[in-house]
């Protein structure tokens, strides 16, 4: 079958996800939100969304409902990025003709994605094959079973290979999306789109801390989320767990606590990702010295800011400036939004 040439990536970048009878809406409504909703007011060009799949029939969707895809594998086989949301049993095969498609996307040179148990559809096509991959932590050991050359990573949000990219169980899913505009477009345009959806624009950790957790109610979130916001405001400024119990008007055990109930981390651990998450911008719209920058959003030193950038980011601020760094708007150039989800 003859696949049209990709459209050039830059102008509207084409976006094609995978629906199948049997899905769950919520992956192929985190695609849509992100990749089919207009937003001109970024002006960035924004990505041309087609769903895509193998018949034109209605397909049953989880929760009671149908839908039809408008377009075939043959679109999904020209797109610049495809995403796979799942596949309807992790224990059954995937068809020959969307392995087929995969693999045409692929070799052509497409970015390919995959959310939740979508990984195992990347998997059956051989794209995984000794790479690094997450998938949702129920799935994983099966995954290792059923797929022994893919190097399974479950405690990981998302595994980002450059051409193929894997998130773990569905909300995960968000974060992946969120990182691919950051790839595409730069933190800013990422962060104002992760504002709209009233979600962190960078979450630390991984998905390990979800594991067989139970939920807890937090009592006092309130407090919680008054001293969260003072730290924002006081990135700069050393922040100690001691004076954001203070503002909790809590003590210092029983902020501690109630923190990490309520954000699944420590207070410390969080500040840090919200200074990272704060240097993002600087990296990308400013020609400042890393040392400026390490202090700006609050390091102690410039060594400290690199290891915690590291960390968190997988690469260094240098490598990421150089990745990221692009003329920008005066519009662009206001300091990233920190807030949570």
């Amino acid at each position: 079958m003859l696949v049209p040439p990709p459209k050039p990536r830059g102008a509207h970048p084409a976006v094609a996800v995978l629906a199948f009878d049997g899905m769950t809406p919520f992956e192929l409504g985190c695609v849509v939100e992100i990749f089919g909703i207009a937003r001109p007011e970024l002006e960035v060009p924004w990505y041309e969304l087609s769903v895509c799949a193998e018949s034109p029939a209605d397909l049953r969707v989880a929760g009671g409902f149908t839908m039809r895809a408008e377009h075939g594998l043959d679109v999904l086989a020209s797109a610049d990025t495809v995403i796979v949301p799942g596949v309807a049993d992790v224990h059954g095969e995937v068809s020959p003709e969307v392995i087929a498609a995969l693999r045409r996307a692929y070799d052509r040179g497409a970015r390919v994605v995959s959310i939740c148990s979508g990984a195992f559809a990347l998997a059956a096509a051989g794209l995984l094959d000794d790479r690094e991959a997450t998938t949702h932590w129920r799935y994983a050991d099966l995954l290792r079973r059923r797929f022994p050359r893919v190097r399974v990573d479950a405690d990981v949000l998302y595994v980002d290979g450059e051409d193929i990219l894997t998130s773990a169980g569905s909300a995960a899913g968000l974060d992946l999306l969120i990182h691919l505009v950051r790839k595409d477009h730069g933190p800013g345009v990422a962060n104002e789109v992760a504002r709209r959806l009233v979600i962190p624009p960078h979450r630390e950790g991984g998905q390990a801390q979800f594991i067989q957790a139970a939920v807890t109610p937090v009592e006092d979130s309130t407090a919680v989320a008054t001293a969260m916001a003072w730290a924002l405001d006081h990135l700069a400024a050393p922040i100690t767990i001691a004076a954001l119990a203070e503002v909790a008007r809590m003590s210092r055990r029983t902020f501690i606590r109630h923190f990490s109930r309520q954000t699944g981390t420590s207070p410390l651990r969080w500040v840090i990702s919200q200074r990272v998450t704060a240097s993002l911008t600087m990296l990308e719209s400013t020609s400042a010295p890393v040392e400026e920058i390490a202090s700006a959003v609050g390091f102690d030193s410039a060594a400290a800011f690199r290891h915690h950038f590291t960390r968190a980011m997988r690469t260094s601020p240098s490598a990421y400036r150089r990745a990221f760094r692009a003329p920008v708007s005066p519009a662009r150039a206001n300091p990233p939004s920190t807030a949570v989800g």
